[in-house]
């Protein structure tokens, strides 16, 4: 028996070939077209073997987890949809429904996973289950909790909702969409769904809206769509989105909760200027995905509606005894089959035939539906659902006496008796999927009751009210945590010198940039165990506390010896910093002459790029000029008062060495005057930066193809790198290139990418300099940047490479006065010479220290300054 001839699936998955080589799969640099996808999923098909077995499968945005939910869809093999990510809950599903085949996404490389990337556990040859004809799907019903409690779906189903959405999206073959929604969640899936059926193209991704890289995406791949939820427009908000240039865009949808009505006008207002149309829809996974949308045209008039019944689907209102108020009833063909909370209710057929929603609606005069209550104790948090009950089942698992309620963004926990509330605030959001800022935990001496002796819920839901109009929290450790709770908030506010961090802020929109990246990372890095990739383009609640290493904790005991191994073992640390510390010290080494290092503030000039291009470039117009001013500001200042100290005190400088001008004004050819030469550039790179990247056409341009505007920098300086024109700066010779290499090696995003940026390097770095060995420092460092994300550093030295890298610019313009001054008391041998580097290094972190504490205390004054204008243009704004 052939494997069409075994299908009895679901028929947009089963007949993938019918759209032949048009492009269904773009992940990374890999395109697949549907004959391609088509092969893929029969040989998954053929993997999971004769008769039809109950699948799990892990599900996360790739490759090869996307073949094997086609697979089991288009072979009639029914699919248990695990979290993404797997862990606890996953586990726990498996353990309740016991599959005949469980599906892990591994990478290609692991030598147990299949040609399709994936490893299968095949627990029995044939099923020990009964499995009803019609049951092709089974998720759960409250996000990521791991509950037995499934929904049961049907081929039919599933086809007949993907084919709802297609209508009213008015999908083509020609539509591409952006994966920003997990295929473990419904929602994520239906886009999955609409566009395979559709013919159209998938853009495979897990970057979020604020990584650069997504963006870069979305316009290299010329996107046309994308799924957000309501926190999704928080970080489009956060990235300037408002401001960019994004032609191929034809429409935003919507759903995974309730979002605010003056937000749904904003961005259909924005989607009418821009050209695209934003799609508000409503939906629950016991309907398959989606039961209504909001025409576009009607967003801006009536934001605050869920619009009308998806093609085939209809509403009734039924009145609800007891309440003034009616409940939302949904019936169509993509409905349910029912639930299922053991093994033994996969047999079932169809017990369900229509979907009463647990909502409160009502219809408008115009026939649009519009939701005003909830009938039910359910959430929508981030796109999850959760169930109240089903959290305090799990609190009651740890142990802990606890009653629940909540509001749309936050589950809110009143919890009994002496516990530790950060580690159950961080377990309960691990188990429910949910960010550790949506969890909030308050220590009561009693659960408050109503006469009835029934949980007071509204009184548990106003802690939360309590704690934002008091700012603080009950124990919870997440919005007021204690001197020593790994909190990012607290850290990003004591580092950035900011008053108030929102779940939604990054550490790039809150005015981070290289100076503060390697305190922050650091701490961070101590606080939560291990810093994600990206970190500093993560919003706050997505940094959630991880485990710390045991010994970090201080929950390990060890002999002296193994201590000593402990302190001297490798572990990864940043690329960018480690350079900044190692050239740091070359740089100073060599001016003193303990050894000899030449390139390596060369190399600084790269990773200046580097960091430019990972801090500089997201954001408004404005928010993005602002940040930048600061950080030039934070070079400028404390660099100029000591060379006007040494201007003062020596009779080497000279004033344009005071105002940083000594390469545009001063004599040509190196002197005593260049010894600055390195800030003077920056500042002036920096500047010329601010300035151009102001000017509205070079900032989409920019926006729009970061990696290629690198190597245009780096095209700029040719002429003078190879001696064509006259360098700008006589005596420096051309460094424009290098701060490219560093912009496009950051910006880069695949082999190709890296490998033309290395190209480069060979090309212009022995261009550079006549002496071989500084080029090939020059040369080592670009690729080191370019290649390696991290570098092994020994754990007994980590803290002092922070040190170094976070003070590298103090260092560099103190140590011209404090090594001759401490030289002419302690004389200039080898062991003097030490000495002096070290004199020369310990001088500048102090002044590293000082100095950012008291620009920092300015900064606050100046905004204490500020505010109170603000307030009185806004209000005068207001009145007019």
């Amino acid at each position: 028996m052939t494997i069409e001839t075994m299908r009895a699936g679901v028929p947009f998955a089963a007949n993938l070939a019918r759209h032949g080589e048009r492009a269904a799969v773009i992940a990374g640099e890999e395109v697949l077209t549907y004959r391609d996808l088509a092969g893929r999923v029969d040989d998954m098909v053929s993997a999971f073997g004769p008769g039809r077995k109950l699948v799990a499968l892990e599900a996360g945005n790739t490759v090869s987890a996307l073949v094997a939910y086609l697979a089991g869809l288009s072979s009639a093999n029914p699919l248990l949809v695990l979290p993404s990510g797997g862990g606890t809950a996953a586990e726990r599903l498996i353990a309740a429904y016991d599959p005949d085949l469980v599906v892990r996404v591994q990478d290609n490389e692991n030598p147990a996973a299949s040609a399709t990337g994936a490893v299968l556990e095949v627990r029995r040859e044939r099923s020990r289950h009964e499995l009803h004809p019609q049951l092709a799907l089974l998720l759960s019903t409250s996000g990521s909790t791991g509950s037995p409690k499934l929904v049961r779906l049907s081929a039919d189903s599933i086809q007949a909702n993907a084919a709802a959405i297609a209508e009213y999206l008015q999908l083509r073959p020609t539509d591409r969409a952006a994966t920003t929604l997990p295929l473990s969640y419904c929602y994520g899936m239906s886009v999955i769904n609409s566009h395979l059926l559709a013919g159209a193209s998938l853009a495979l991704t897990d970057l979020s809206v604020v990584d650069p890289c997504f963006w870069d995406l979305v316009h290299t791949r010329k996107v046309t769509s994308f799924a957000a939820v309501p926190y999704t427009f928080d970080l489009l908000d956060r990235v300037g989105f408002a401001d960019m240039d994004v032609p191929e865009l034809r429409y935003i949808t919507q759903a995974g909760g309730r979002l605010d009505p003056e937000r749904v006008r904003s961005y259909a207002r924005l989607g009418q200027r821009k050209g695209w149309d934003l799609y508000v829809m409503y939906g629950q996974t016991e309907a398959t995905a989606r039961m209504a949308y909001l025409p576009p045209d009607q967003a801006i008039d009536n934001p605050q509606a869920i619009g009308v019944p998806v093609p085939g689907g209809a509403f009734r209102l039924e009145p609800v005894p007891g309440l003034d108020a009616s409940e939302l009833v949904y019936t169509g063909p993509n409905v349910m089959l029912g639930y299922a909370e053991r093994p033994q209710d996969l047999a079932l057929g169809r017990v369900v035939d229509e979907l009463r929603t647990g909502d409160l609606a009502r219809l408008g005069p115009d026939g649009l539906y519009e939701i005003v209550g909830r009938r039910s104790r359910f959430l929508k948090i981030v796109g999850l659902r959760v169930d109240l009950g089903q959290v305090e089942q799990l609190l009651a698992d740890f142990g802990v006496n606890g009653a629940v309620a909540g509001t749309d963004d936050t589950v809110v926990a009143a919890i009994e008796g002496d516990h530790d509330l950060p580690l159950i605030a961080k377990a309960l959001a691990q188990d429910l999927g949910l960010p550790r800022a949506a969890v909030e935990l308050h220590r009561v001496e009693t659960i408050p009751r109503l006469g009835s002796g029934k949980p007071d819920y509204p009184a548990i839901a106003a802690l939360h009210a309590a704690t934002n109009a008091s700012g603080t929290a009950h124990d919870d450790g997440a919005a007021a945590p204690g001197p020593g709770s790994p909190d990012v908030r607290r850290i990003f506010s004591e580092v950035l010198e900011v008053d108030a961090v929102a779940d939604t802020d990054s550490f790039v929109s809150l005015g981070g940039d290289s100076l503060s990246y390697v305190a922050a990372s650091v701490r961070l890095e101590h606080a939560l165990g291990r810093l994600p990739q990206g970190w500093h383009l993560m919003p706050v609640c997505e940094l959630a506390p991880g485990a710390r290493p045991a010994e970090a904790a201080g929950l390990t005991k060890s002999s002296p010896e193994r201590t000593g191994r402990r302190h001297w073992m490798l572990r990864p640390m940043e690329t960018g910093i480690v350079l900044r510390a190692v050239a740091i010290v070359a740089i100073v080494s060599t001016h003193i002459g303990l050894f000899h290092w030449q390139g390596t503030a060369h190399v600084l000039m790269a990773v200046a790029g580097y960091n430019y291009a990972r801090f500089q470039l997201s954001g408004t117009r404005m928010d993005r000029l602002r940040r930048q001013l600061r950080s030039i500001t934070r070079i400028v200042v404390p660099s100029m008062a000591v060379i006007a100290l040494a201007f003062a005190v020596t009779d080497k400088y000279a004033w344009h060495n005071v105002f940083l001008l000594n390469p545009l004004l001063g004599p040509p050819g190196w002197s005593d005057y260049s010894r600055f030469w390195f800030v003077e550039i920056l500042v002036h790179i920096l500047i010329g930066m601010a300035l151009l990247l102001a000017v509205p056409a070079v900032d989409r341009a920019v926006r729009r193809w970061p990696w290629a505007f690198g190597l245009a920098l780096v095209a700029v300086d040719l002429p003078a790198l190879y001696g064509l024109v006259q360098s700008s700066y006589p005596g420096q010779g051309p460094v424009l290139w290098l701060f490219g290499i560093g912009w496009a090696a950051a910006a880069s995003r695949s082999i190709r990418q890296r490998s033309a940026v290395t190209a480069v390097a060979l090309m212009t770095v022995p261009a550079s300099f006549d002496n071989p060995y500084r080029c090939a420092t020059i040369l080592a460092g670009c690729l080191v940047l370019l290649w390696l994300t991290t570098l092994p550093v020994p754990r007994g030295l980590r803290r002092i490479t922070a040190l170094l890298a976070s003070a590298s610019l103090y260092i560099y313009v103190t140590h011209w006065l404090v090594y001759p001054a401490v030289e002419t008391m302690i004389g200039h041998d080898g062991v003097a010479k030490a000495f002096l580097v070290l004199a020369s290094l310990a001088c500048g972190v102090l002044y590293w220290a000082a100095s950012t504490r008291v620009m920092a205390s300015a900064e606050r004054r100046l905004n204490r300054t500020a505010a109170p204008a603000a307030s009185r243009r806004q209000r005068a704004k207001d009145q007019t």
